[in-house]
């Protein structure tokens, strides 16, 4: 999901067919998709999934957008091409059920630490209160919250896919302005920060540690904030 104005989607027109040497040129052209997806989902990526398979899944995505297409290729490009391609590698980790049981359940008792630090301290617990109550190096903490954010992309990602009135794959101009005015009224009751945050991760396609050293704050720290935020962004598209 990309939330800007500028997604590209599928056309009623005839499909381009491109000669082997020109679809050559331009999966090379293009090819800094794939890796820039790849860096956006790190929240999965390098887990259980190795980082060539899902490398080769985003060719296999990109080769298949630029016969997709529709129409030659222009500006809006590159944004249809990334939806496809993050696409697939969220597929692939829903296939593969990348979270083990044991990091599942580590992530719940992160959850339950995070709630009672809050209520004893009045405030959010800082990531060393959070290793020293969970006993965990500052690294396994940063793996938890990615764990945390991965359920609510996966929500997301799942309401967006289900609901009709959400529909990021519609070929209808109409329906792809709905649901960007539907995106749009969700995040206006949003504070701040969250739409920032938002914004920085889907518009701007940085991942978490781009976000934290943009807004100067840890990397774990921006994982908790951007899953509460999309847990709210999921709430709030549920109301619409």
């Amino acid at each position: 999901m990309l939330l800007n104005e500028e997604w590209g989607e599928l056309t009623s027109e005839p499909l381009v067919t491109l000669s082997p040497a020109k679809e050559t040129e331009l999966l090379t052209q293009y090819s800094f998709l794939v890796k820039r997806a790849a860096a956006h989902m790190r929240t999965q990526v390098g887990v259980l999934v190795d980082n060539d398979d899902i490398q080769q899944i985003g060719l296999v995505a990109l080769l298949s957008s630029l016969r997709r297409y529709g129409r030659d290729i222009d500006e809006k490009f590159t944004a249809f091409a990334f939806k496809r391609i993050r696409g697939a590698m969220l597929d692939e980790f829903r296939r593969l059920d990348w979270r083990p049981r044991q990091l599942r359940q580590q992530s719940h008792q992160l959850r339950d630490m995070t709630r009672t630090l809050r209520k004893q301290h009045g405030r959010e617990a800082t990531d060393t209160e959070l290793c020293d109550a969970l006993n965990i190096e500052h690294n396994e903490l940063i793996k938890l919250q990615y764990s945390e954010q991965a359920e609510a992309i996966e929500s997301l990602e799942s309401l967006l896919e289900d609901n009709p009135k959400l529909s990021i794959t519609s070929p209808s101009s109409e329906d792809k302005a709905d649901t960007v005015l539907m995106l749009k009224k969700a995040m206006s009751g949003m504070n701040t920060r969250e739409k920032l945050l938002l914004q920085l991760y889907y518009t701007h396609e940085m991942n978490m540690k781009e976000i934290a050293l943009t807004l100067e704050l840890t990397e774990a720290r921006v994982c908790q904030l951007h899953k509460r935020a999309l847990e709210t962004l999921t709430k709030k598209l549920q109301q619409i």
